[in-house]
C-alpha cells in the first residue's frame, strides 16, 4: 500500500541516500568505460571490433533484465533483491578490474549488467512506494537528478583517469562506492514492496531475453554495420518474433512475467511515448556531439566530455525542480514547454560548421538539457501515477524497457543518417553536413513530441490502489 502520508524527506535523508546513490553508482558505470577502450584495446592485445562488445555486452544484459525485474520484486522483498543485485554489481566490478584477460574482463561487465538492469525498475518502484502521489514529483525529480549527471560525467572521469592512471582504475573507482552502498543498504532500507509469489515460466524468460535482447543488440549495432548487414537483420527479425510471442504469452498466463496491461491506461501510454521520444534524442546527442568535436573539430575526449558537462549540471540543479512544479501545477505546460525548447535548441544544432565553438555548443547543449530537464521525469511520474499499486512495479519495468529501446533506436537511427547524409566522401564539410542532416531529423522527431504534450490532460490526483 502506497503510505498516505507525507513523507519526510529530512527524516529519511539516509535512505532517500542510498537509493540514489545506488542509481548514481550503476548509471554512471554505464558511460565510465568509454574513453577507456582504446588502452584496453592496446594492453589486451585485441580489435576494435572485439572492444565494442564491452559496451554492447553491459547494454544486452541490462536491457534483458529490466522486462524481468518486475517479476523478481513479486518474489523477493525490497532488501533482499536491492543487496543480491548491487552484490552482483559489484562482484562484476570486482572481476572486471582484476581481469587478466578479455574473456573474464567480459564476464564481468555481464555481472554489472545483470546488477544495474534490476536497479533501475526496483528503485523507480520503492520510490513510488514511499511517497504518497502528491510528493511523487519532487522525489522522481531528485532521482531524474542521478540520471542526468551521472551519465554527463563519466567520459570526463574516464577521460581524466585513463590520461593519469591504468584502465583497470575505472573499475577501482567505482567499487568502493559499491560497497558502501550495499553496507548502508543492509541498515537502513526497507522492505516496501509487496509479496505476490508470482509462478515461474521459464518460456517467457527466455521469449524475453531473446525479444528485447535481439531488438537491442540489433539496433546498438545497426549504426556501425548498416542497417542491412546480416548480424542486424538476424537479431531484428529473431528479436521481433519472440517479443510477439512474449506479449501474446503475458496476455494469456494468469500470472504474467510483465504485466502488458498498463497499456490500458492511456496516460501511461501516451507520457511513456513521450518519455522514449525525449531519451532516444537526449541519448543520440551524447553521441553525435562528441564525435563532431573529435573527429570533425580535433578536440580530445575529456574536451568532448567536458562539453556535455554544463548540460548535466542544469538538468540536474532544475531535474528537482520541475518535479516540484509538476507536485503543484500538474505535467502540461511543462511538457509543452519543455517540447518547445528542445525542438528550437535541436534545430539550432543542425547549422554547425568547422567554424563552431567550444562555448557556443557547451552553451546550446545546457538550454537544450534544460528543455529535457521538464520532459524526462514528469512524463515518467504522470504515466506511472496513472497506475494502481500492483501495476506500478511493472510500470517501471516496461518504462525503463522502452527508454533502452528508444536510446538504442534513436542512437543507431540518427548515426546512421550521419554516416549515409555525408555526400562528399568523407570530408570534413560532408561528415559535418551528416550531423546537421542527423540534427535536423531529431528535431522533427521533436515535434512529434510537441503535438502529442497537447494531448495531455492535467489529471486529478487519484487513489492508486484503486482496482483496475
Amino acid at each position: 500500500m502506497v503510505n498516505s502520508q507525507k513523507f519526510d524527506f529530512k527524516k529519511n535523508l539516509p535512505l532517500m541516500i542510498v537509493l540514489l546513490s545506488g542509481a548514481f553508482i550503476t548509471i554512471l558505470n554505464q558511460t565510465l568505460l568509454a574513453t577507456a577502450l582504446p588502452p584496453i584495446m592496446i594492453d589486451l592485445r585485441i580489435s576494435e571490433s572485439t572492444v565494442q562488445w564491452l559496451q554492447s555486452i553491459f547494454m544486452l544484459v541490462n536491457g534483458i533484465m529490466i522486462p524481468i525485474t518486475a517479476f523478481f520484486i513479486g518474489k523477493f522483498t525490497t532488501r533482499r533483491l536491492f543487496l543480491t543485485a548491487m552484490s552482483i554489481f559489484a562482484l562484476g566490478t570486482l572481476i572486471a578490474a582484476t581481469s587478466p584477460n578479455f574473456s573474464i574482463l567480459l564476464i564481468g561487465r555481464v555481472l554489472q549488467g545483470a546488477g544495474a538492469g534490476i536497479m533501475m525498475p526496483l528503485l523507480q518502484t520503492i520510490m513510488f512506494l514511499l511517497f504518497p502521489i502528491e510528493q511523487r514529483g519532487k522525489a522522481m525529480g531528485y532521482f531524474g537528478l542521478v540520471i542526468a549527471f551521472a551519465p554527463a560525467i563519466g567520459p570526463s572521469l574516464s577521460g581524466y583517469l585513463v590520461d593519469q592512471f591504468p584502465w583497470r582504475s575505472v573499475f577501482y573507482v567505482v567499487l568502493p562506492f559499491a560497497l558502501l552502498n550495499i553496507v548502508a543498504a543492509y541498515f537502513l532500507l526497507k522492505n516496501v514492496t509487496k509479496l505476490t509469489n508470482p509462478k515461474m515460466d521459464y518460456l517467457s524468460i527466455v521469449l524475453s531475453t531473446f525479444g528485447f535482447g535481439g531488438l537491442l543488440y540489433g539496433f546498438s549495432i545497426a549504426g556501425n554495420t548498416g542497417w542491412l548487414h546480416s548480424n542486424v537483420l538476424i537479431s531484428l527479425i529473431v528479436g521481433a518474433i519472440s517479443l510477439a510471442w512474449f506479449i501474446l504469452r503475458q496476455l494469456k498466463l494468469e500470472q504474467p512475467i510483465l504485466e502488458f496491461k498498463v497499456f490500458k491506461y492511456g496516460v501511461f501510454t501516451l507520457a511513456t511515448s513521450l518519455g522514449m521520444i525525449v531519451f532516444a534524442s537526449m541519448i543520440a546527442s551524447t553521441v553525435i556531439l562528441p564525435l563532431f568535436m573529435q573527429t570533425m573539430l580535433g578536440f580530445n575526449a575529456l574536451h568532448s566530455g567536458l562539453m556535455l558537462l554544463p548540460g548535466a549540471i542544469v538538468m540536474g540543479i532544475m531535474n528537482p525542480v520541475t518535479g516540484t512544479i509538476f507536485d503543484k501545477y500538474g505535467a502540461k505546460w511543462l511538457l509543452l514547454s519543455g517540447f518547445t525548447i528542445l525542438t528550437v535548441t535541436t534545430f539550432m544544432f543542425a547549422n554547425l560548421s568547422v567554424d563552431t565553438t567550444f562555448t557556443y555548443l557547451a552553451i546550446l547543449n545546457a538550454v537544450r538539457m534544460f528543455g529535457i530537464a521538464m520532459i524526462m521525469m514528469p512524463s515518467t511520474t504522470l504515466g506511472l501515477n496513472q497506475l494502481p499499486t500492483h501495476l506500478i512495479s511493472h510500470g517501471t519495468a516496461m518504462n525503463n524497457t522502452f527508454r533502452q529501446i528508444s536510446g538504442s533506436i534513436g542512437t543507431a537511427a540518427l548515426v546512421t543518417v550521419m554516416i549515409t547524409s555525408d555526400l562528399d566522401n568523407g570530408t570534413i564539410a560532408g561528415q559535418i553536413q551528416g550531423v546537421n542532416t542527423a540534427f535536423l531529423v531529431s528535431g522533427c522527431i521533436s515535434i512529434v513530441g510537441l503535438l502529442l504534450a497537447l494531448l495531455i490532460k492535467n489529471p486529478q490526483l487519484k487513489d492508486t490502489d484503486a482496482e483496475v
